[in-house]
């Protein structure tokens, strides 16, 4: 009875929010599991709308509104109206723009339905984190990678399909490890992030069980031959040290400095190539894995229509209703799940205005809440959730994460998010205030 005293919440409110733990938790699951692990992959077996990922699956559907209902109604009897005003401004109108959007679209109900599945996921991200807090919420989310870390390694003795096997139409993937998803890159960047995670969770309780966790990642990390994660964990974990160790009255000029730093190290790996490799990918639509193809196929789009888009949703598995299918010689671009490059693809389908959009809910407004935090404890907490915001910024210029469904680098992006809205705060004053140290199982 004190306790419920002191945190102000009665058994009903302590209840709603051990009910929105456990549908944080399905929602991890369904995110980070899937309800396909180690599908096979056979492109030419999929329906329309359906990019692998059982994105037409009414079962998916299914899962992902009654999760929803769950966090919402839980969050509801734990906050009331309060829930609503943690959905980020920026963030609700992006969402917004996106739903309206499908109405221009070429195949509406595709778009719309993608609409309403990307708006119920963001808002289950946004109001569990709100309700259970911060803190809480990464500390489940360890639980959860770390488990997907183990079965990936056991996967890989156990599971035919859990490497890349030789049948791949793209013979560059043949043996790399994929684990318990559906393509080598998805997993690279799944272990890239928990690796993220526990670097920075290794340094604060200097355990041996948190080292072993972060090699482990960067282990599998490596043997995923994701080229895109590989080069870009040791940039954000730099972003991440350098957030954590300088001085609070130098935090911004050194969150400056490490985004400047992130994107010379970039482009200090461009200038070292040789010459004639950059001109003849930039030429040669075949490079990099058909990147090329795509993104000649995009800019074009995006000239001839720069405002509006062609509409949230329809870039990847509408056949000739693809935005792409009059813009690219090679029709074998239009079995692409994604545009390999997330501001692209943004300006493609949600039109400058979206992408405008998402730039300040994605970019501007967090580098301005981070450049804000002065608090010890919050540089500490949030350096790793810091690292996470760097390598998912640069990762959508080679990869689409952004607004994409339920991407699992997407979610971690959104989870970032949702966690530092309206910070700096305690997560100890959120409704369910519970003095939980983050471990792994």
């Amino acid at each position: 009875m004190a306790r419920e005293a002191t945190l102000g919440a009665g058994p009903t409110r302590t209840q709603a929010g051990s009910f929105c733990e456990f549908g944080f938790v399905v929602f991890l699951l369904l995110i980070f599991v899937t309800l396909r692990p180690f599908a096979l992959r056979n492109m030419s077996i999929l329906p329309l709308g359906d990019s692998g990922n059982g994105e037409a699956n009414i079962w998916r559907q299914v899962c992902y509104l009654g999760t929803f209902a769950l966090i919402a109604l839980s969050s509801w009897q734990a906050t009331g109206a309060r829930m609503l005003q943690a959905v980020p401004a920026t963030l609700a109108i992006l969402l917004g723009w996106c739903f309206l959007s499908a109405a221009w679209a070429p195949a509406p109900d595709i778009a719309m339905r993608r609409a309403v599945l990307e708006i119920v996921i963001a808002l289950s991200a946004v109001f569990a984190v709100t309700t259970i807090g911060s803190e809480r919420a990464f500390t489940l989310l360890g639980y959860v990678l770390t488990g997907i870390l183990l079965v990936n390694f056991a996967s890989i003795a156990l599971v035919h399909q859990a490497v890349h096997l030789g049948d791949e139409t793209d013979r560059q993937l043949i043996g790399d490890w994929r684990g318990l998803y559906y393509h080598k890159n998805i997993a690279g960047a799944v272990t890239a992030i928990t690796a993220l995670l526990f670097a920075f969770r290794a340094l604060e309780t200097r355990q041996l069980l948190h080292w072993l966790v972060f090699a482990a990642a960067v282990a599998f990390t490596i043997m995923t031959r994701s080229k895109t994660s590989l080069a870009l964990l040791p940039v954000a974990l730099s972003a991440g040290l350098l957030f954590r160790y300088t001085r609070r009255n130098s935090l911004e000029r050194w969150i400056v400095a490490a985004t400047a730093a992130s994107a010379l190290t970039l482009a200090a790996i461009a200038i070292t190539v040789d010459f004639h490799a950059i001109e003849r990918f930039l030429t040669d639509p075949t490079e990099l894995t058909g990147r090329v193809a795509i993104w000649r196929g995009e800019l074009a789009f995006i000239r001839d229509h720069p405002l509006l888009g062609s509409g949230f949703g329809s870039f990847a598995d509408t056949g000739q209703l693809s935005p792409l299918y009059n813009y690219v010689a090679d029709k074998w671009v239009q079995g692409e799940a994604h545009g390999h490059n997330a501001y692209l693809q943004l300006c493609v389908t949600i039109g400058g205005i979206g992408f405008l959009l998402a730039m300040v809910a994605f970019l501007l407004r967090p580098l301005a809440i981070f450049a804000r935090m002065e608090r010890q404890e919050d540089v500490q907490f949030y350096a790793p959730l810091f690292a996470v915001f760097v390598f998912g910024i640069l990762h959508n210029f080679a990869e689409s994460d952004f607004l994409e469904g339920d991407g699992p680098a997407w979610i971690a992006f959104l989870l970032v998010l949702a966690s530092i809205h309206g910070r700096p705060q305690p997560a100890s004053q959120h409704i369910v205030a519970q003095t939980v140290q983050w471990t792994a199982p």
